[in-house]
């Protein structure tokens, strides 16, 4: 199972270049993975814990990350689709891709919070339906040639995107969420499920339901990876790690509760000692 660090620019750290140093050190001592977090404002929950202190852009960051490292994967935890223009979207995406090499690993949800998406002045209820547009929209524009599209909330003939992205026909799309919805998305068109703060338990409960959506699909588990994000206070033992992998999960993603850069470090270099090879 590999493991991933989850930079902490949803945690108010005031200096980015404190992001940039987790990241070169998780890639130094031999994480697989660096993600990013999204929300646009400080609202809600998000609000509540930052009050006006920052949270950091997560594609402008992880373009800074991608300059900064060589070889660790590249990812969104996860991107809040109906955020963002799907035809815009793509184009960040294809370039960070190409930039980086093919590192890239798009892990995308349809949000959680409904005070935010008043603010933006964007429909809670219909955020779903505008995810599964955005995703096929991404697609097509990520498809050789000019691209064509109708739906409800997008509709455009014979566009062109370039770049496309260097890995092909797209870069990996993670499909955030929880719920029964975002198992459907996945065996829809997902690449792999990014589940959130699921105890092995929990887990281990959901993972016969992902294998019978993929089975509707005519698609099975072996066609999917399952990253899961954990949000921890303190640094993980093997032996709490060795449970996931058990289950099957391809690729735990740590994140630490804090916005210490200095405390981020140490767990950082704590968690690294315990989990992974030397």
């Amino acid at each position: 199972m590999r493991i991933g660090f989850a930079l902490p620019n949803h945690w108010g750290v005031e200096d980015p270049e404190d992001l940039l140093d987790l990241a070169e050190r998780a890639e130094g001592t031999g994480f697989s993975s660096v993600w990013v977090s999204h929300h646009i404002l400080n609202a809600g929950y998000v609000g509540e814990r930052l009050g006006l202190k920052p949270y950091w852009d997560a594609l402008t960051l992880l373009s800074w990350v991608a300059a900064r490292t060589e070889r660790v994967r590249l990812g969104t935890s996860v991107l809040v689709l109906p955020y963002l223009h799907p035809m815009a979207l793509a184009k960040q995406l294809a370039t960070i891709d190409v930039m980086s090499g093919g590192r890239l690993d798009v892990g995308v949800g349809v949000g959680s919070m409904p005070e935010e998406n008043e603010a933006l002045g964007i429909d809670y209820h219909t955020r779903g339906a505008v995810a599964d547009e955005c995703i096929d929209v991404m697609k097509a524009l990520w498809a050789d040639g000019a691209a064509s599209y109708a739906g409800t909330h997008y509709s455009f003939r014979d566009a062109v995107a370039s770049p496309k992205p260097l890995q092909q026909p797209n870069p990996p799309l993670l499909i955030g969420g929880n719920g029964v919805p975002a198992l459907r998305r996945v065996a829809r068109c997902g690449d792999g499920w990014h589940p959130y703060l699921l105890g092995p338990e929990q887990m281990e409960q959901r993972l016969p339901r992902l294998e019978e959506e993929l089975a509707k699909a005519g698609r099975s588990r072996d066609q999917i990876s399952v990253s899961l994000r954990v949000d921890i206070d303190t640094v993980p033992t093997r032996e709490s790690t060795e449970v996931y992998a058990a289950l099957g999960i391809d690729e735990l993603v740590i994140s630490f509760n804090s916005g210490d850069a200095e405390a981020q470090r140490r767990r950082l270099a704590a968690s690294a000692e315990a989990l992974l090879p030397a």
